[in-house]
């Protein structure tokens, strides 16, 4: 016998269109009411299931970690709401995540593609310039699609953030990985990096806390999104605290950027940039943390719909993922309110469903 769910309440099948009548069978949505009663009637709005666009799963501080502990971050994600991740970066590889059911579904960028003695010790590739278009390519064939460069990170010599690798070399680089049919994201802490990526045809930008105005109309041009992660950037204040002894300028840029990390943000959503939640969990972020994300990006000015966008519908459509269609996996969570109106209900969901089993 089939296994049926039914969700008796709205159905968001995107920010402005409302449907009623939802149901899962073996796991695939429909909004043809089954023959067969019933087995489970689930009550509240349903949305696709969440997505965390910036992640890092396999990930702990120093580097990888074990199977054990990369199942307690997935569990973790899976229990608030997120069934699908785009992993930027980790030394694990965690392809069998991908094998199992009871996981979000996992988007794998391989590992981070640093400069030489300019990254966390143990998360990445630290090359020099020259090796730079061959890792590359080596990422692109072996990830899922993406490839994570670090754009930009603390020069020691310098005593505040710089560029990782020459803008030509990141140009010829990311030329390298789009012939092998793979997109590439760039780490983005620094104003002038943006410049860079965007002159290398970049696919995307992570963090984003240089966010200029002449930097907004070449995004929306060239169609490049940015995930700006600001639970991690609620971190520049300590980490400024840290270096500010040694390294004052690097520590003075990084707490300009955090103060300006909601203006930016606004202003970008405001420019009609495309931008996506992630929590850049891992390391240091613990994971399962997509809610807060989604209510800084509203603290930032964004709608109610436009976050819910931004961690749902427009993320999904991004990652070429499914959302709530006839046919799709019936990957969905249901809140107890209206989020479009009260966002902080995703704080607490009523239901979460992967696969077409219910998780709660």
């Amino acid at each position: 016998m089939a296994n049926i769910i039914e969700f008796s309440g709205p159905v968001l099948v995107s920010a402005d269109e409302e449907r009623q009548g939802l149901w899962s069978v073996d796991g695939t949505l429909t909004f043809q009411r089954p023959a067969s009663a019933p087995d489970r009637v689930l009550d509240g709005w349903v949305l696709p299931g969440l997505v965390d666009a910036h992640c890092h799963v396999g990930l702990g501080v120093g580097g990888a970690v074990d199977e054990h502990a990369t199942l307690a971050q997935a569990q973790a994600d899976l229990d608030a709401g997120t069934l699908l991740i785009r992993d930027c970066g980790s030394p694990s590889d965690t392809r069998w995540v991908q094998q199992r059911s009871d996981l979000p579904r996992l988007i794998r960028s391989g590992r981070h593609i640093a400069r030489s003695r300019r990254y966390l010790r143990g998360l990445g590739h630290e090359i020099e310039p020259a090796e730079l278009v061959e890792t590359v390519r080596k990422e692109a064939r072996d990830g899922d699609g993406w490839v994570k460069l670090v754009g930009d990170w603390i020069d020691r010599d310098v005593g505040d953030l710089a560029v990782s690798f020459p803008a030509r070399t990141v140009k010829d680089a990311i030329s390298a990985a789009h012939d092998e049919g793979a997109r590439v994201t760039a780490h983005c802490f620094a104003e002038d990096t943006i410049d860079d990526m965007l002159d290398a045809n970049i696919d995307c930008i992570e963090h984003a806390t240089g966010l200029l105005p002449r930097h907004l109309p070449r995004l929306v041009e060239q169609s490049v999104p940015i995930v700006p992660t600001l639970v991690n950037i609620a971190t520049f204040p300590d980490i400024a605290a840290q270096a500010e002894p040694k390294f004052p300028k690097y520590a003075d840029h990084m707490l300009r950027l955090w103060e300006r990390r909601h203006e930016r943000v606004l202003s970008a959503f405001e420019a009609g940039v495309s931008m996506y939640a992630g929590t850049d969990a891992g390391s240091v972020i613990r994971h399962g943390r997509i809610a807060e994300e989604m209510k800084e990006l509203h603290d930032a000015g964004l709608p109610p719909a436009a976050v819910l966008n931004a961690a749902s519908w427009g993320a999904r459509a991004w990652l070429g993922a499914e959302g709530i269609s006839e046919g799709a996996s019936a990957d969905v969570v249901l809140c107890s309110e209206d989020p479009r109106r009260q966002l902080r209900t995703m704080d607490e969901l009523r239901h979460i469903v992967i696969r077409g089993n219910v998780v709660r």
